[in-house]
């Protein structure tokens, strides 16, 4: 399929699992140092918000050890000594602020449609993006290139039910967007709301309250009051921290909700919700194997 063979070929620019190449190909993806004031960032990158509390971690980090990861470039056309980011606005901004004279780079030839799937590849396989912002990303690419979902899985590397889920927090009110991209609800919980009739009252509450995923989920979407809550937390907000971690990792990996409850010595239960049979018929063939 020729997104399977795009998705290689984006690897192979990311230098990820990249095939032998020839001596010129391999000249073009070694890295140089470009001077910092050359770079700038592109427009269409995906990425919008920048945590200041991470760019601070990531400044620190370059400053004790460089920039060790390169960024990916492009020439800017008509203009010399200028090239536009495709991938690594942070790691810019980041060596800016450490008064870095310049950082390493690879120079790619690529068009707008190939940086704008790069771009998102790259901080998707890095957990770098806001779910909202690769929703938005995922959604550049279907207006402006004719994207099918299935394609974009493809290329991507995520299910197409994930894209699907993530491409359905856009419909999310504005405000509660804004909630996602300032970091005060995460993407499972976005997902959760999409279900409720006020996702902007529960989001309000969520973040009042702190409420876990798993409590949102047993909201009761008419009236807005937990099912089931007493003065007591509920079995999910006490789930320790790595059980909550393997359920955000099956779940994107999914992009189904998942839930696991584990009983001690007993065992337990995982449990995966879904809302269409498509979505059924892609867990089973994932089970199958």
């Amino acid at each position: 399929m020729e997104g399977k063979r795009l998705g290689r070929g984006l690897a192979a620019l990311l230098g990820d699992n990249a095939p032998p190449a020839a001596a010129a190909d391999r000249a073009q993806r070694t890295p140089r140092r470009l001077p910092v004031a050359f770079l700038r960032p592109n427009p269409a990158n995906p990425r919008k918000a920048f945590n200041p509390a991470d760019l601070d971690d990531l400044t620190a980090s370059v400053k004790e050890r460089g920039v060790v990861q390169p960024l990916i470039v492009r020439p800017v056309p008509g203009t010399t000594d200028a090239y536009e980011i495709i991938a690594g606005e942070r790691r810019w901004r980041a060596s800016q602020r450490a008064g870095l004279h310049d950082v390493p780079v690879i120079v790619r030839e690529a068009s707008d449609k190939e940086s704008l799937e790069i771009a998102i590849i790259e901080n998707v396989q890095r957990a770098d993006l806001n779910a909202l912002e690769e929703a938005r990303g995922y959604k550049q690419l279907i207006d402006q290139y004719g994207y099918s979902q299935n394609e974009m899985a493809d290329v991507i590397g995520k299910s197409r039910p994930h894209i699907a889920n993530t491409l359905r927090l856009l419909n999310l009110p504005e405000k509660v967007q804004e909630y996602i991209l300032d970091g005060r609800l995460t993407a499972g919980h976005a997902r959760a709301l999409l279900t409720l009739d006020d996702p902007l009252a529960a989001a309000e509450r969520i973040i009042a309250e702190g409420l876990s995923v798993r409590a949102v989920e047993k909201i009761d979407a008419a009236g807005g009051r937990k099912k089931g809550v007493g003065g007591r937390k509920s079995k999910a907000e006490a789930k320790d921290a790595d059980t909550r971690a393997l359920e955000k990792s099956l779940s994107d990996l999914l992009g189904l909700a998942v839930s696991i409850d584990h009983e001690g010595a007993s065992g337990g239960t995982v449990t995966i919700t879904y809302k269409t049979l498509e979505q059924l018929d892609d867990v089973c063939r994932r089970l199958r194997g």
